[in-house]
C-alpha cells in the first residue's frame, strides 16, 4: 500500500529505502497549485520537470471537470510546457468510467462538452440538460440560455419524454443553475425517471440515483474571494429536495476529493503510471485494474512494491478536500498557499497537514532533499 508518510517512517527509526525515487510518488491539485485559472502559477513547471528528471511518477488529481483526460492532458503540457499524459490526469469524473455497464439513459450534468466525455467513457444514451429545454423550454423558465446559444449546445432527442432516465451524474460546474435545478429536482421525484411525471410517496431514495463529481463549497480563480462550486449546487439540490419531501434527506452518490471512492480510484492510476516508468507499459493499457463501481467503493488497495513502501505526496490548496482526503487516506498531505488556503485559517484534526509551504516548487524541493 502507499503507505502514510516517509515522515513518519523517519520517525519511527525505520530504514526503508525512501532513497530509491521509486519509493516516491506525488499526486497534484491543478487549480490554485499548478494552475490559477488557466494561468501557470510560477515555478510549478519547475516542479514538475525535477520530477521528470528525476524519473518519480506523478499524477494530476483534480476536483475540475468537464473535459476528457486527453484534453486536459493537452491542456496541461501545452501551459506548463511539460509533457503530461493523459493516464496522469484523474478528474472528479474520471471514475465515472466504471458505471457504463450500470446505467443506459444518463443525464449529464455541467458544460456542454461533457457529453461528449460520457460518450467517450462508453455511455449509450447521454442526454445533456440543455435537451430538455430544447424539447419545451417551460420546463426552465428561468434558464440563462438565450434560444441562438441553445439550438446551438442542444440535440433533438424524439423519446426524451418517453424514454425513462437511469441516472443524473453531475460532471462539473452547472453554468446555468437555474434551469439545471429545476430539470434535476423533477427527475429526483419523477415516476421512475420519466420527465414530466411526479411519483406520490416521499422518500429519502430519489426515483434515480444522483451522482456529484465533487463536493468542492469554494475554488479560486483570479477574482480576490474564492467562489462557489459544486458543492455550493449540491447544497441546493438538497435544500429543494428536502423541501419537496416533507424534510427528508436526499441520497445520493458523492466521489471526488476528499472520498475514498476518488482516492481508491487515484491510488492505482499511480500504481499503473509508476509501473509504466518502471516497466515500460504499453500506452494502451488499462490505466486502473477496476472493472466495475462497486471495485471502487469496496476494495482498498494494498499493494506493495518490490522496492519497499511507496510515500504519496499529495500537494494541494484546499484543506478540505486534499488535505482531509490525503490525511483519511494515509497519504503524506502537502499545503500550499497559492489557492483556497488563506495565512490564519483553522487547520485542526483531519484538516492539519504534515507540510506547509509557499508554493508546489518548495514542496518538491523539500522531499527530494530529504528523501533523495
Amino acid at each position: 500500500m502507499f503507505r502514510r508518510s516517509l515522515l513518519s517512517c523517519v520517525r519511527k527509526n525505520s530504514t526503508a529505502s525512501a532513497a530509491n525515487p521509486n519509493n516516491l510518488a506525488f499526486a497534484f491539485d491543478i487549480d490554485g497549485v499548478l494552475l490559477r485559472s488557466k494561468t501557470a502559477i510560477p515555478k510549478g513547471r519547475e516542479a514538475l520537470k525535477l520530477l521528470d528528471s528525476s524519473n518519480i511518477p506523478f499524477i494530476v488529481l483534480t476536483n475540475g471537470g468537464g473535459y476528457l483526460e486527453q484534453e486536459k492532458a493537452q491542456q496541461l503540457s501545452d501551459i506548463l510546457d511539460v509533457n503530461i499524459d493523459e493516464r496522469q490526469v484523474v478528474l472528479s469524473h474520471t471514475p465515472y468510467k466504471m458505471l457504463t455497464k450500470d446505467y443506459n439513459k444518463v443525464l449529464t450534468v455541467g458544460i456542454p462538452n461533457v457529453r461528449k466525455v460520457a460518450k467517450e467513457y462508453g455511455f449509450k444514451d447521454v442526454v445533456h440538460q440543455s435537451d430538455i429545454i430544447r424539447h419545451n423550454n417551460y420546463v426552465a423558465p428561468f434558464s440563462g440560455l438565450i434560444n441562438e446559444e441553445l439550438m446551438k449546445i442542444s440535440k433533438e432527442i424524439p423519446d426524451i419524454a418517453t424514454k425513462n432516465f437511469d441516472a443524473i451524474l453531475v460532471f462539473n460546474d452547472p453554468h446555468d443553475w437555474a434551469a439545471d435545478l429545476q430539470i434535476i429536482s423533477d427527475l429526483l421525484i419523477s415516476k421512475n425517471g420519466q420527465l414530466g411525471t411526479i411519483r406520490t410517496e416521499e422518500s429519502e431514495k430519489p426515483s434515480i440515483p444522483i451522482y456529484f463529481s465533487n463536493n468542492d463549497l469554494l475554488w479560486a480563480n483570479k477574482y480576490s474571494l474564492n467562489r462557489f462550486g459544486q458543492g455550493a449546487f449540491r447544497l441546493l439540490v438538497h435544500t429543494l429536495y428536502s423541501s419537496m419531501n416533507n424534510g427528508k434527506t436526499l441520497a445520493d452518490v458523492v466521489i471526488g476529493k476528499p472520498t475514498n471512492i476518488t482516492y481508491n480510484f487515484a491510488h492505482n492510476v499511480l500504481i499503473q503510471w509508476r509501473n509504466h516508468l518502471v516497466n515500460g507499459t504499453q500506452k494502451n493499457k488499462a490505466a486502473t485494474k477496476y472493472s466495475n463501481w462497486r471495485d471502487i467503493v469496496s476494495t482498498t488497495p494494498f499493494e506493495k512494491f518490490d522496492n519497499g513502501k511507496m510515500g504519496v505526496f499529495m500537494v494541494g490548496d484546499n484543506p478540505a478536500s486534499d488535505i482531509i482526503g490525503a490525511n483519511s487516506y494515509n497519504w503524506n498531505s502537502c499545503l500550499v498557499k497559492t489557492g483556497v488556503y488563506k495565512e490564519g485559517d483553522k487547520l485542526e484534526g483531519k484538516l492539519k497537514p504534515d507540510m506547509i509551504e509557499n508554493d508546489v516548487y518548495t514542496v518538491v524541493q523539500k522531499v527530494l532533499e530529504k528523501y533523495l
